[in-house]
């Protein structure tokens, strides 16, 4: 989810819900060694249980990176073999790692050993290319286990690193959840989270009823954010009940205020908010009022008056 769950997303994603594990951006090893540290690592407290995603393929550089993300107190570092994009091919990491799983033992070995109070996690595809994901797969999580590994998530699609852009990567190669399933029966000591085309907390639930101990929800997380994490402490996780997302709105006024007056941009919070009120009446409305207005609000006032603006929209549609 790169440039989509940075820190103001996450931070709205958790009023959602309290108890789903979210999860950054990646990041590249090489930033944090080389880059702006807080920039790239900083997170607001609330955002607990938080789990940094790291690229690389280097065990020493990854190890690095690693030390230095555990002093901010992620709750799980997560090294990405799924990532097809091509920035992540470039540089020989993400789903092109599920060639190489001595090569991910190695880098997860490494990463262990730099910061042994935080746990390393791996998310990755069922194969690649031409690979065989029956035969491949077992061999991939049989080497990271043997590498300490006892979390991993497994998007249910191959990656085609050739031929299919990252959007179609995402799309057409065909999902395989029986094969993930079958994973877990394989491996029952390792916690087995699936990803991969779940766009309601129905099918989540349904997953979880096959054996499978988590369930990752992407993009469908994010553009119908109230959908599915709203309800999802009742649903999936059975404490607390489900959220109201006027309330949300609400709560997250103080933050837009302090963001704006600090010199920050609506748009760079208001964004992530526009599937808020998905599937409800004057939902086009809302999105619409702030996709076109949140360019313009440039201070503290203008923001949240077209905030007032854009919810008067629903609250009208649903009267």
């Amino acid at each position: 989810m790169m440039d989509w769950t940075d820190r103001e997303c996450r931070f709205f994603h958790r009023l959602l819900s309290r108890e789903a594990l979210l999860y950054t951006e990646m990041v590249v090893d090489q930033s944090i060694i080389h880059g702006p540290r807080a920039r790239l690592l900083d997170y607001d407290p609330s955002e607990h249980p938080v789990a940094l995603q790291l690229g690389g393929s280097d065990p020493a550089t990854l190890a690095e990176a690693t030390r230095i993300a555990a002093g901010w107190g992620y709750d799980e570092i997560n090294l990405n073999c799924g990532c097809p994009s091509d920035r992540v091919q470039s540089g020989c990491f993400g789903a092109v790692l599920m060639k190489t799983p001595d090569l991910v033992a190695a880098c997860v070995t490494a990463m262990a050993e730099a910061a042994p109070a935080t746990e390393i996690t791996v998310k990755c595809r069922i194969g690649v290319d031409d690979q065989q994901p029956e035969e491949v797969l077992p061999a991939f999580l049989t080497a990271i286990r043997a590498a300490g590994i006892r979390r991993v998530t497994i998007h249910a699609r191959k990656a085609w690193l050739q031929g299919l852009s990252p959007h179609e990567n995402r799309t057409v190669p065909p999902l395989d959840y029986d094969l993930v399933v079958a994973m877990k029966q394989a491996f029952p000591d390792l916690h087995v989270s699936i990803n991969g085309g779940i766009e309601t907390l129905d099918q989540a639930a349904g997953l979880l009823e096959r054996g499978l101990d988590g369930v990752m929800v992407g993009r469908a997380a994010y553009h119908q954010p109230w959908d599915i994490l709203g309800a999802a402490d009742p649903r999936i996780f059975g404490t607390g009940t489900a959220t109201d997302p006027h309330a949300v709105l609400e709560r997250m006024r103080p933050r837009i205020a302090a963001h704006v007056a600090a010199g920050g941009r609506l748009h760079q919070i208001s964004r992530h908010m526009l599937g808020l009120f998905h599937g409800r009446p004057g939902a086009r409305l809302w999105r619409r009022r702030l996709s076109e207005g949140a360019a313009q609000a440039r201070d503290t006032a203008t923001a949240l008056a077209l905030l007032d603006a854009a919810e008067a929209e629903v609250l009208r549609a649903a009267a």
